[in-house]
């Protein structure tokens, strides 16, 4: 599957525009790590871009975790042909659907996924709106107000870092970094 396949896939089942742009910072970010990594930059980007496309329609996946998010959208990629890696790394981004994150790929995708949103909700409240204004220490500043950004999972984005093996004022850089370099497309 290439960038428009992926694009098609995300524009038919996702109409929230913040969700898309979601899914386009975690390409951002999962491009940036298969350049460190020396992966693919194609495969890696489109995992990125595509891991939440069936959030919308089905949600609730704590509830019913074959039938919803992201079962349901990684049964639709398994049919269109994606990739048996890719889907494993979609799976394991989400900790209910107990599939183990046992690739780079898939390390990398749940260590990007919480962190996206909440290097966005750090911009949101920058005098400019801006992503060019943040940094790791604004992040760090609003880490641990609980009620700030309140959906973000700390502990995911911990876990995470902790997985890739990279410290996680790093990795916090590394995402900012990513998510500047597609600030237009991000609307920050």
């Amino acid at each position: 599957m290439n960038r428009d396949e992926a694009l098609q896939i995300v524009n038919e089942y996702t109409k929230n525009q913040n969700l898309v742009k979601h899914m386009l910072a975690v390409e951002a970010a999962m491009r940036f790590y298969a350049q460190k990594f020396g992966e693919d930059e194609e495969k890696w980007a489109v995992t990125g871009l595509i891991h939440d496309f069936d959030y919308e329609k089905y949600p609730n996946a704590a509830h019913h975790p074959t039938e919803e998010h992201p079962a349901w959208g990684v049964r639709l990629l398994q049919e269109n042909g994606c990739p048996a890696d890719v889907c494993e790394a979609i799976l394991g981004h989400g900790d209910y659907t107990g599939v183990p994150r046992e690739t780079q790929l898939a390390k990398t995708l749940y260590a990007c996924d919480e962190l996206t949103g909440l290097v966005v909700a750090v911009a949101l409240v920058r005098p400019s709106r801006k992503i060019a204004e943040v940094d790791v220490e604004a992040v760090k500043r609003k880490w641990s107000d609980k009620s700030f950004a309140r959906g973000v999972k700390r502990e995911d984005i911990e876990l995470g870092a902790k997985e890739l093996g990279i410290p996680l004022d790093v990795h916090i850089q590394n995402v900012i970094t990513a998510m500047q370099g597609i600030s237009s497309q991000l609307g920050l």
